[in-house]
């Protein structure tokens, strides 16, 4: 995916209900698009659903999906997709991700479970993501998540990611936090990681903060501010590819505006360091049409 391609540009910021007063009055240059989840704002209407397509007509918005559960055992809930697919065009969404990872059987689970690295699950998971993306008639990209276990582990977390985006042929949502995460939970390599991702299939990046359990032992939260590690690994990942948007987290112990904006000008700063470098090749078996 060349950067001509990309379906937003610049640095982003997730749209929370307390961010919205603040921001109702300014449009700060900081901020190029935005992103929310469909599954909170389907359906709303009266004075947050006016403010939401007052929001929609000034930025370029991506979704992120909670709760789609891709890597499921229960039946992919294709009434959720249909409505997704109505609000994505009502808003005109630049992109649709959702979250590598299950968190529904017969009822919501509410966390994100691992899916297993096995050849089952790769062909379990693909053909749900191509099931969506026909329903929804575009595209989706799928976010490397945060895992603390790593059940009936047969290869490793980037080969079950590439493999994953190869047979259901869609894009990458590239987590910087939830590798520099991983990597201390799991013990690998995190620049190894970044060397095996295809970069043709990156739509956009997160960053987000984090929370130390322990020393082998971080909790993804997106409930405090980036840390040097995780700043280091995205300038690492635009020196590998090139400037990628990037969209930085924040969910809750939702700071005053001005911190936030400090954040994405760190994110502004590093993206001027590396503009005009160019991305790095695809991984070898990784070419797609």
């Amino acid at each position: 995916m060349s950067s001509a391609s990309y379906p937003i540009t610049g640095a982003g910021l997730g749209l929370r209900r307390t961010l919205m007063g603040p921001l109702a009055d300014h449009s700060p240059e900081q901020v190029h698009f935005m992103e929310v989840a469909p599954e909170n704002w389907i359906g709303v209407g009266g004075r947050f659903g006016r403010q939401l397509r007052e929001f929609t007509e000034r930025y370029p918005f991506v979704t992120h999906g909670l709760s789609l559960s891709l890597g499921g055992p229960a039946p992919l809930d294709e009434a959720l997709i249909h409505k997704t697919r109505r609000f994505l065009d009502e808003h005109r969404i630049r992109c649709c991700t959702e979250h590598l990872s299950y968190c529904s059987d017969d009822g919501h689970l509410y966390d994100l479970m691992p899916i297993p690295f096995t050849e089952a699950a790769i062909h379990h998971v693909a053909q749900r993501i191509r099931r969506t993306q026909d329903i929804l008639e575009r595209r989706i990209a799928v976010e490397n998540v945060s895992y603390y276990a790593a059940p009936q582990q047969e290869m490793s977390e980037i080969e079950f990611i590439n493999a994953v985006l190869e047979e259901a042929d869609c894009d990458l949502l590239l987590d910087v936090n939830n590798i520099y995460v991983n990597s201390v939970n799991h013990g690998y390599d995190p620049e190894a990681f970044l060397a095996r991702v295809d970069p043709g299939r990156i739509a956009y990046i997160h960053v987000a903060g984090h929370y130390n359990e322990a020393e082998d032992l971080i909790v993804d939260t997106h409930g405090a501010d980036v840390i040097d590690p995780v700043w280091a690994l995205l300038d690492k990942t635009y020196a590998r590819f090139g400037v990628i948007p990037t969209l930085l987290e924040r969910d809750f112990n939702i700071p005053p505006l001005p911190q936030l904006l400090g954040e994405l000008d760190h994110i502004l700063d590093l993206q001027r360091r590396h503009a005009g470098a160019q991305p790095a090749s695809a991984p070898a078996g990784a070419e797609h049409g």
